[in-house]
């Protein structure tokens, strides 16, 4: 990893392109080399894709960011108390920080320095971010990590001087199914020490056609955020996808808690690829699964943080219940499941 700084308020960490482009390249080969077939959502993010998930967050049928918004907007200096006297926000897959900048707001009312450290896989959303929030808040510093959540957990382990407020917002923690977050969350809750919280946006059960609405828009937008993992693809690596050759799905899978989104081949097909030396065979009516959502109550997000050795110190919700914000603790000692639901 190599670092760029300023002489001033910002320092950029990032990893070693080459070896991005060589995860990238492992993963879509044994992705499309597999049955069924299947590609990482992290690689949904470059600056292309996030330019149109920035676009998604403002649809009206994606109410996640509106519901997580309107409660860092109402409880911003509530959440900034329970965290405790934080010189340092560290956020995982901190895409834009619009969001974000709230509870930045918050901490810096105080009249405090703040030093923010987010953490996200696309240069250009970094980029972006940090010169707006540097040209905002003047006692702020960032430190930007380029990369992975690997690389947020390894800068986590390192020693710092006073308790931090650790940010996974946007119902990010839905990416992973059940068994694969409480393991994440474990990793982060051995990095955390004893005044560390952890503020995890976590998305809840609800209807079939609200949830089927937020992942399938009807002015198409999160279907072309989907194909241009293809395009994407096609850039990088020299394939030769049509993408007009695929629809973008979204279904809810009650039974599992998970928006399962795909890409449908429209007909029999061969792809070339000519980086990894590859020619990907499709059936017509073929799924490509690029991501799921997973869905929480309030008692299964109190068993996966019981599971990772944590515990629900505080909650709050959005005014209509879609959306929950839980603060998360270090638990010393086996804490029973809430009673909630």
């Amino acid at each position: 990893m190599t670092s760029t700084a300023t002489p001033f308020r910002y320092t950029l960490l990032e990893s070693d392109p080459h070896a991005q482009r060589a995860s990238f390249a492992e993963a879509v080969a044994q992705g499309l080399g597999s049955d069924p077939k299947s590609l990482p959502c992290r690689f949904l993010y470059d600056a292309q894709g996030s330019d149109l998930f920035e676009e998604i967050c403002r649809l009206p049928e994606y109410y996640l960011t509106r519901a997580e918004r309107e409660i860092l907007e109402q409880r911003a200096d509530e959440i900034a108390a329970c965290a405790g006297p934080c010189d340092e926000i560290v956020e995982l897959g901190s895409g834009s920080a619009s969001k974000t900048r709230i509870l930045i707001e918050a901490f810096l009312r105080g009249g405090r320095r703040l030093r923010y450290v987010p953490i996200d896989i696309s240069h250009s959303a970094l980029a972006e971010s940090a010169k707006s929030l540097l040209g905002d808040y003047p006692r702020l510093e960032i430190v930007a990590i380029a990369g992975e959540y690997e690389r947020g957990l390894r800068h986590l382990r390192a020693d710092a001087d006073a308790p931090r407020l650790i940010l996974w917002l946007g119902s990010n923690i839905g990416n992973f199914d059940r068994a694969d977050a409480a393991r994440f969350l474990t990793h982060v809750r051995d990095a955390m020490r004893e005044g560390d919280r952890l503020l995890v946006g976590i998305d809840l059960r609800k209807d079939r056609r609200s949830l089927e609405r937020a992942y399938d828009d009807a002015s198409g937008v999160t279907a072309r955020f989907n194909l241009n993992l293809l395009a994407r693809i096609n850039r990088e690596l020299g394939g030769r996808f049509e993408l007009d050759a695929f629809r973008h799905e979204a279904i809810w899978r009650a039974r599992e808690g998970r928006v399962e989104l795909s890409l449908v081949s429209r007909r029999d097909q061969e792809i070339a690829i000519r980086a990894l030396d590859l020619v990907v065979k499709l059936r017509k009516g073929e799924r490509i699964h690029t991501e799921d959502s997973f869905k929480y109550s309030l008692r299964e997000i109190a068993e996966v943080a019981q599971e990772a050795g944590l515990y629900v110190a505080t909650r709050w919700l959005d005014g209509a219940s879609r959306f929950s914000l839980n603060l998360l603790a270090r638990a010393e000692r086996p804490v029973p499941a809430r009673a909630d639901t």
